[in-house]
């Protein structure tokens, strides 16, 4: 079992993206930025794409909005500069509609109702637009030298899979049998079967609503030109994920969920021939007082307890053996799982009594995740 040595990564020039992922609540987002910090206040020109973040997170970095453009982060210390922003998918699809259609489809495409419910709330958007974001940062880098290292954190999906599956969801979406169908009355062969598409019409038409069929068919129809667009972005970032510049860390909390979903994504990974640098081990529970064992601690407790005495000395000592309770499964687990996945780099980082809430808190998460 190896180190993780993530001063190394984020000091080596030819590491240009990295990216945290992991399932939700495990402090990707904290992690993302606090290595950005770290990166730029040890020279590195880097901008942090977050995804939701805390709105607690959102203000250390000075970011008081929901934000689709980089913004300069104040109070980064270092020769380095360090950009952040928050992604808004809904501007993020606008974008792309707005770069690839006329003026005139991309009026009609915008106005859509059904392309207002695709591009705010449809499974795998966020995914997907967190994907065209990075391609954008990316594309802008290269051009203009703004920044050496992009840090991405993942959307807070059900399954920390669904960022690499998202592209190619939404892409057979818009790509699919389906929505071409709804154009085919319309278009050369497909007149020849245009008593069965006529009937299958009628029976969505009863399902979905004659309005909601059309707005879907006008979508289809406006949109039509943009569909290999999708297919060909989705592999080009998927590309640009798989090359040595790349490097995955994979975010994970001493829970046994958390830690069955870093498996699942290292595994993943590997599959996919994506780098991954290492799994950081997050929020471990550590004390500093592990000569008191929780079963010694209880046993005080109730001896001071059955004579009556001390009433707070025995409150804080159960205290302190819960504690300790909690210092030893999430070890276990830590140790189980580094274990099960010795080829594998892993940094453990302590848990912290309070959230990160400014530059200073952040500095701390960068100096545990270095230690």
């Amino acid at each position: 079992m190896s180190e993780l040595d993530l001063d190394a990564l984020i000091d080596d020039p030819a590491i240009r993206i990295v990216v945290t992922c992991g399932s939700g609540g495990v402090g990707k987002t904290t992690t993302a930025a606090a290595l950005g910090l770290r990166a730029a206040e040890r020279g590195r020109k880097v901008v942090v794409l977050t995804i939701d973040p805390a709105r607690r997170l959102a203000q250390s970095l000075g970011l008081t909005e929901l934000d689709n453009t980089p913004r300069a982060v104040a109070g980064v210390g270092g020769d380095g500069r360090l950009d952040a922003m928050m992604l808004d998918m809904k501007r993020t699809f606008d974008e792309v509609v707005l770069a690839h259609a006329t003026p005139e489809k991309a009026e009609q495409i915008l106005a859509n109702p059904f392309y207002l419910a695709l591009s705010s709330s449809f499974a795998g958007t966020q995914e997907y637009m967190a994907m065209e974001k990075l391609g954008q940062l990316h594309k802008q880098a290269v051009a203009s030298g703004d920044w050496d290292l992009i840090i991405v954190d993942t959307p807070p999906s059900r399954s920390a899979l669904d960022f690499l599956d998202a592209p190619e969801r939404l892409a057979s979406l818009l790509e699919g049998r389906f929505l071409r169908l709804l154009l085919a009355p319309a278009k050369g062969p497909f007149r020849l079967m245009s008593t069965a598409v006529n009937m299958a019409m009628s029976v969505m038409n009863k399902i979905l609503g004659a309005q909601v069929l059309t707005d879907v068919q006008t979508f289809v129809a406006a949109f039509d030109t943009l569909f290999g667009g999708f297919r060909k972005r989705a592999d080009k970032t998927v590309a640009l994920l798989r090359e040595p510049q790349t490097a995955f860390l994979v975010v994970a909390a001493p829970q046994n969920d958390a830690l069955r979903e870093a498996s699942y994504f290292t595994e993943r990974l590997r599959q996919e021939n994506m780098p991954l640098a290492g799994v950081v081990l997050n929020r471990v529970t550590n004390s500093e007082a592990t000569e008191l064992s929780a079963e010694r601690s209880l046993a005080a407790a109730e001896k001071l307890e059955e004579a009556d005495k001390s009433p707070l000395t025995a409150a804080l000592l159960r205290l302190h053996a819960d504690k300790m309770q909690q210092v030893v499964a999430d070890h276990k687990r830590a140790d189980r799982f580094k274990r099960g996945h010795r080829s594998i780099p892993t940094v453990e980082v302590a848990a912290l009594a309070d959230d990160v809430h400014d530059l200073a808190g952040l500095r701390l998460i960068g100096d545990l995740l270095t230690a």
